[in-house]
Protein backbone atom coordinates (compact mmCIF):
# COMPACT_ATOMS: atom_id res chain seq x y z
CA UNK A 1 0.00 0.00 0.00
CA UNK A 2 1.47 3.74 -0.76
CA UNK A 3 1.73 6.28 1.34
CA UNK A 4 -1.11 8.16 -0.37
CA UNK A 5 -3.29 4.85 0.07
CA UNK A 6 -2.44 4.93 3.60
CA UNK A 7 -4.51 8.29 3.34
CA UNK A 8 -7.50 6.55 2.59
CA UNK A 9 -10.28 6.14 5.51
CA UNK A 10 -11.50 3.00 3.41
CA UNK A 11 -7.83 1.31 3.46
CA UNK A 12 -7.25 1.67 6.76
CA UNK A 13 -6.91 -1.14 8.87
CA UNK A 14 -8.77 -0.78 12.18
CA UNK A 15 -7.38 -2.97 15.06
CA UNK A 16 -11.00 -4.28 16.47
CA UNK A 17 -11.04 -6.29 13.46
CA UNK A 18 -7.43 -7.89 13.46
CA UNK A 19 -8.23 -11.47 14.66
CA UNK A 20 -10.52 -11.53 12.19
CA UNK A 21 -10.01 -15.08 10.19
CA UNK A 22 -9.41 -16.57 13.62
CA UNK A 23 -13.37 -15.56 14.74
CA UNK A 24 -16.02 -17.92 14.90
CA UNK A 25 -18.20 -17.45 12.11
CA UNK A 26 -21.34 -15.69 13.87
CA UNK A 27 -18.91 -13.34 15.42
CA UNK A 28 -17.80 -12.57 11.50
CA UNK A 29 -21.27 -11.80 10.45
CA UNK A 30 -21.82 -9.70 13.97
CA UNK A 31 -19.54 -7.92 12.73
CA UNK A 32 -20.14 -7.05 9.05
CA UNK A 33 -23.97 -6.39 9.67
CA UNK A 34 -22.84 -4.04 12.56
CA UNK A 35 -20.20 -2.29 10.37
CA UNK A 36 -22.82 -1.94 7.65
CA UNK A 37 -24.86 0.35 9.30
CA UNK A 38 -22.20 2.87 8.95
CA UNK A 39 -23.54 3.06 6.20
CA UNK A 40 -26.90 4.24 6.31
CA UNK A 41 -25.32 6.75 8.82
CA UNK A 42 -22.92 7.95 6.70
CA UNK A 43 -26.17 8.54 3.85
CA UNK A 44 -28.12 10.30 6.60
CA UNK A 45 -25.45 12.81 7.00
CA UNK A 46 -25.00 13.40 3.24
CA UNK A 47 -28.47 14.13 3.10
CA UNK A 48 -28.13 17.62 2.10
CA UNK A 49 -25.68 17.24 -0.22
CA UNK A 50 -27.65 14.25 -2.15
CA UNK A 51 -30.48 17.36 -2.08
CA UNK A 52 -28.14 19.28 -3.85
CA UNK A 53 -27.33 16.69 -6.22
CA UNK A 54 -31.28 15.71 -6.96
CA UNK A 55 -32.29 19.06 -7.61
CA UNK A 56 -28.98 19.45 -10.13
CA UNK A 57 -30.24 16.01 -12.11
CA UNK A 58 -34.10 16.49 -11.81
CA UNK A 59 -33.55 20.35 -13.89
CA UNK A 60 -31.65 18.38 -16.33
CA UNK A 61 -33.69 15.26 -16.89
CA UNK A 62 -37.29 17.28 -16.92
CA UNK A 63 -35.74 18.84 -20.11
CA UNK A 64 -35.09 15.52 -21.92
CA UNK A 65 -31.65 15.35 -20.76
CA UNK A 66 -30.24 11.80 -19.74
CA UNK A 67 -28.75 10.00 -16.36
CA UNK A 68 -25.03 8.86 -17.25
CA UNK A 69 -23.41 7.18 -14.47
CA UNK A 70 -19.80 6.74 -14.48
CA UNK A 71 -17.84 4.28 -12.17
CA UNK A 72 -14.94 1.21 -11.83
CA UNK A 73 -15.22 -1.91 -10.23
CA UNK A 74 -17.50 -2.20 -7.33
CA UNK A 75 -18.81 1.12 -7.66
CA UNK A 76 -19.20 1.08 -11.92
CA UNK A 77 -21.40 -1.99 -10.98
CA UNK A 78 -23.28 -0.48 -8.36
CA UNK A 79 -24.01 1.96 -10.57
CA UNK A 80 -24.81 -0.44 -13.16
CA UNK A 81 -27.86 -2.09 -11.17
CA UNK A 82 -29.17 1.66 -10.02
CA UNK A 83 -29.31 2.07 -13.83
CA UNK A 84 -30.62 -1.51 -14.99
CA UNK A 85 -33.69 -0.93 -12.19
CA UNK A 86 -34.61 2.42 -13.51
CA UNK A 87 -36.79 1.50 -16.74
CA UNK A 88 -38.70 -1.56 -14.72
CA UNK A 89 -39.61 0.68 -11.74
CA UNK A 90 -40.22 4.21 -13.32
CA UNK A 91 -40.24 3.62 -17.58
CA UNK A 92 -37.25 5.57 -17.69
CA UNK A 93 -35.26 4.93 -20.70
CA UNK A 94 -32.71 8.03 -20.71
CA UNK A 95 -29.86 6.44 -18.26
CA UNK A 96 -26.37 5.69 -19.73
CA UNK A 97 -23.51 3.81 -17.57
CA UNK A 98 -19.60 4.19 -18.59
CA UNK A 99 -18.12 1.89 -17.03
CA UNK A 100 -14.36 1.30 -17.17
CA UNK A 101 -13.79 -1.93 -19.20
CA UNK A 102 -17.13 -1.51 -20.46
CA UNK A 103 -19.81 -4.06 -20.55
CA UNK A 104 -17.45 -6.81 -19.69
CA UNK A 105 -16.48 -5.42 -15.87
CA UNK A 106 -19.91 -5.36 -14.68
CA UNK A 107 -19.94 -9.39 -14.41
CA UNK A 108 -16.19 -9.63 -13.82
CA UNK A 109 -13.60 -7.52 -11.97
CA UNK A 110 -11.06 -5.91 -14.67
CA UNK A 111 -9.20 -3.85 -12.09
CA UNK A 112 -6.79 -2.28 -14.34
CA UNK A 113 -9.31 -0.48 -16.44
CA UNK A 114 -10.28 1.81 -13.21
CA UNK A 115 -6.70 3.93 -14.51
CA UNK A 116 -7.13 4.12 -18.59
CA UNK A 117 -8.36 7.88 -18.35
CA UNK A 118 -7.50 7.96 -22.23
CA UNK A 119 -11.03 5.14 -22.34
CA UNK A 120 -12.87 7.62 -20.04
CA UNK A 121 -12.35 10.71 -22.66
CA UNK A 122 -13.55 8.26 -25.20
CA UNK A 123 -16.30 6.86 -23.05
CA UNK A 124 -17.25 10.33 -22.61
CA UNK A 125 -17.00 11.39 -26.57
CA UNK A 126 -19.19 8.40 -27.58
CA UNK A 127 -21.73 8.62 -25.38
CA UNK A 128 -22.01 12.46 -26.44
CA UNK A 129 -22.34 13.82 -23.27
CA UNK A 130 -23.47 17.32 -23.33
CA UNK A 131 -25.17 20.15 -21.23
CA UNK A 132 -28.17 18.42 -21.30
CA UNK A 133 -26.91 15.25 -19.07
CA UNK A 134 -26.16 14.80 -15.57
CA UNK A 135 -23.23 12.98 -14.38
CA UNK A 136 -23.30 10.78 -11.11
CA UNK A 137 -19.74 9.58 -10.55
CA UNK A 138 -18.99 7.03 -7.51
CA UNK A 139 -15.50 5.89 -6.16
CA UNK A 140 -14.63 5.14 -2.96
CA UNK A 141 -11.52 6.11 -2.76
CA UNK A 142 -12.40 9.20 -4.20
CA UNK A 143 -9.57 9.82 -6.75
CA UNK A 144 -10.18 6.71 -9.42
CA UNK A 145 -8.77 8.14 -12.24
CA UNK A 146 -11.34 6.60 -14.72
CA UNK A 147 -13.94 7.93 -12.99
CA UNK A 148 -12.75 11.69 -11.94
CA UNK A 149 -11.69 12.03 -16.22
CA UNK A 150 -15.57 11.18 -17.39
CA UNK A 151 -16.74 13.24 -14.40
CA UNK A 152 -14.34 16.50 -15.41
CA UNK A 153 -14.58 15.70 -18.93
CA UNK A 154 -18.05 15.47 -18.74
CA UNK A 155 -18.68 18.92 -16.58
CA UNK A 156 -16.56 20.57 -19.34
CA UNK A 157 -19.00 19.75 -22.18
CA UNK A 158 -21.79 21.72 -19.81
CA UNK A 159 -22.93 18.93 -18.30
CA UNK A 160 -24.29 18.77 -14.77
CA UNK A 161 -22.02 17.06 -12.15
CA UNK A 162 -22.25 14.65 -8.92
CA UNK A 163 -18.90 13.21 -7.26
CA UNK A 164 -19.90 10.53 -4.84
CA UNK A 165 -17.04 9.33 -2.35
CA UNK A 166 -16.14 7.96 0.84
CA UNK A 167 -13.24 9.69 1.37
CA UNK A 168 -12.81 13.52 2.39
CA UNK A 169 -10.76 15.60 1.01
CA UNK A 170 -10.66 13.58 -2.08
CA UNK A 171 -10.93 15.16 -5.95
CA UNK A 172 -13.92 13.73 -6.80
CA UNK A 173 -15.59 15.47 -4.07
CA UNK A 174 -14.34 19.18 -5.60
CA UNK A 175 -14.37 18.58 -9.51
CA UNK A 176 -18.21 18.17 -9.81
CA UNK A 177 -20.52 20.36 -8.95
CA UNK A 178 -21.74 18.71 -6.31
CA UNK A 179 -19.79 16.48 -3.77
CA UNK A 180 -21.97 13.67 -1.71
CA UNK A 181 -19.21 12.31 1.10
CA UNK A 182 -20.14 9.04 2.46
CA UNK A 183 -17.94 8.58 5.39
CA UNK A 184 -18.01 4.87 6.39
CA UNK A 185 -14.18 4.87 7.42
CA UNK A 186 -12.51 1.03 7.60
CA UNK A 187 -13.61 -1.74 6.59
CA UNK A 188 -13.98 -4.67 8.80
CA UNK A 189 -11.93 -6.80 5.85
CA UNK A 190 -9.46 -4.24 5.34
CA UNK A 191 -9.86 -2.35 1.62
CA UNK A 192 -12.61 -4.26 0.59
CA UNK A 193 -14.84 -1.38 -0.19
CA UNK A 194 -17.33 -3.81 -1.78
CA UNK A 195 -18.90 -3.79 2.08
CA UNK A 196 -19.72 -0.58 4.44
CA UNK A 197 -18.37 1.77 1.69
CA UNK A 198 -20.02 -0.40 -1.09
CA UNK A 199 -23.26 -0.34 0.88
CA UNK A 200 -23.56 3.74 1.16
CA UNK A 201 -22.93 4.23 -2.32
CA UNK A 202 -26.46 1.52 -2.93
CA UNK A 203 -28.15 3.65 -0.56
CA UNK A 204 -27.09 7.26 -2.23
CA UNK A 205 -27.70 6.01 -5.93
CA UNK A 206 -31.45 4.30 -4.51
CA UNK A 207 -32.34 7.82 -2.83
CA UNK A 208 -30.89 10.12 -5.46
CA UNK A 209 -32.64 8.32 -8.33
CA UNK A 210 -35.62 7.22 -6.73
CA UNK A 211 -36.44 11.24 -5.06
CA UNK A 212 -35.59 12.29 -9.13
CA UNK A 213 -37.70 10.09 -11.18
CA UNK A 214 -40.62 10.36 -8.47
CA UNK A 215 -40.71 14.02 -8.47
CA UNK A 216 -40.51 13.40 -12.06
CA UNK A 217 -43.32 11.21 -13.06
CA UNK A 218 -42.19 8.02 -12.18
CA UNK A 219 -44.76 7.78 -9.65
CA UNK A 220 -48.14 8.88 -8.02
CA UNK A 221 -48.63 8.73 -4.43
CA UNK A 222 -46.07 6.15 -3.81
CA UNK A 223 -47.00 3.83 -6.44
CA UNK A 224 -44.76 2.45 -9.23
CA UNK A 225 -47.20 4.16 -12.39
CA UNK A 226 -44.46 3.88 -14.74
CA UNK A 227 -44.02 0.06 -13.79
CA UNK A 228 -44.57 -2.06 -17.04
CA UNK A 229 -46.51 -4.94 -16.79
CA UNK A 230 -44.86 -7.52 -19.02
CA UNK A 231 -45.22 -10.68 -17.18
CA UNK A 232 -48.27 -11.99 -14.89
CA UNK A 233 -46.56 -10.54 -11.38
CA UNK A 234 -46.69 -7.53 -12.80
CA UNK A 235 -50.06 -7.25 -14.51
CA UNK A 236 -51.50 -7.94 -11.50
CA UNK A 237 -50.00 -5.47 -9.40
CA UNK A 238 -50.98 -2.91 -12.19
CA UNK A 239 -54.70 -3.97 -12.07
CA UNK A 240 -54.77 -3.19 -8.32
CA UNK A 241 -52.36 -0.05 -8.44
CA UNK A 242 -54.83 1.04 -10.96
CA UNK A 243 -58.09 0.32 -9.06
CA UNK A 244 -56.22 1.84 -5.50
CA UNK A 245 -55.13 5.27 -7.35
CA UNK A 246 -58.23 5.53 -9.29
CA UNK A 247 -60.45 4.12 -6.67
CA UNK A 248 -62.51 1.78 -9.52
CA UNK A 249 -63.00 -1.99 -8.79
CA UNK A 250 -60.45 -4.59 -9.91
CA UNK A 251 -62.51 -5.39 -13.62
CA UNK A 252 -63.00 -1.59 -14.03
CA UNK A 253 -58.74 -1.34 -13.73
CA UNK A 254 -58.48 -3.83 -15.89
CA UNK A 255 -60.37 -2.89 -18.48
CA UNK A 256 -58.82 0.75 -18.18
CA UNK A 257 -55.67 -0.76 -18.37
CA UNK A 258 -56.46 -2.71 -21.69
CA UNK A 259 -57.63 0.25 -23.25
CA UNK A 260 -54.38 1.82 -22.24
CA UNK A 261 -52.60 -0.94 -23.95
CA UNK A 262 -50.82 -2.00 -20.57
CA UNK A 263 -49.89 1.99 -19.58
CA UNK A 264 -50.46 2.74 -16.06
CA UNK A 265 -50.70 6.17 -15.67
CA UNK A 266 -52.96 6.56 -19.03
CA UNK A 267 -54.99 3.92 -17.24
CA UNK A 268 -55.56 6.33 -14.22
CA UNK A 269 -56.22 9.49 -15.73
CA UNK A 270 -58.86 7.23 -17.87
CA UNK A 271 -60.42 5.18 -14.93
CA UNK A 272 -60.43 8.45 -12.43
CA UNK A 273 -61.95 10.99 -14.96
CA UNK A 274 -63.23 8.59 -17.63
CA UNK A 275 -61.81 10.19 -20.46
CA UNK A 276 -60.72 8.61 -23.49
CA UNK A 277 -57.01 7.47 -24.12
CA UNK A 278 -56.24 10.58 -26.20
CA UNK A 279 -57.19 12.60 -23.60
CA UNK A 280 -55.37 10.89 -20.99
CA UNK A 281 -52.36 10.76 -23.55
CA UNK A 282 -52.73 14.59 -23.95
CA UNK A 283 -53.37 15.68 -20.52
CA UNK A 284 -50.05 13.44 -19.00
CA UNK A 285 -48.18 15.14 -22.01
CA UNK A 286 -48.76 18.64 -20.98
CA UNK A 287 -47.81 17.95 -17.72
CA UNK A 288 -44.74 16.26 -18.02
CA UNK A 289 -45.76 12.36 -17.15
CA UNK A 290 -47.07 13.62 -13.49
CA UNK A 291 -50.13 11.69 -13.24
CA UNK A 292 -51.32 13.38 -9.96
CA UNK A 293 -51.17 17.23 -12.23
CA UNK A 294 -52.55 15.63 -15.26
CA UNK A 295 -55.82 14.53 -12.82
CA UNK A 296 -55.74 17.99 -11.66
CA UNK A 297 -56.12 19.41 -14.51
CA UNK A 298 -58.76 16.78 -15.98
CA UNK A 299 -61.13 17.93 -13.20
CA UNK A 300 -60.40 21.25 -13.42
CA UNK A 301 -62.00 20.71 -17.09
CA UNK A 302 -58.17 20.55 -18.50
Amino acid sequence: MSDEDRTLSTEAVDPGYAELDAWPLGRIVDAVVANSRRAAEAVAAASGSLERAAAGVEERLRAGGRLVYAGAGTSGRIAVQDAAELPPTFGFERAVVLLAGGGAAGSRALENAEDDTDAALRDVEGAGVGPADAVVGVAASGRTPYTLTVVRAAKERGAFTVGIANNAGTPLLTAPDVGVLLDTGPEVLAGSTRLAAGTAQKIALNALSTAVLVRSGGAYRNLMVGMRPINDKLTQRAVLMVADAAGVSPEASSSALTRAGGRVREAIVMAATDVDLATARALLERHGGRVRDALEAAHRGH
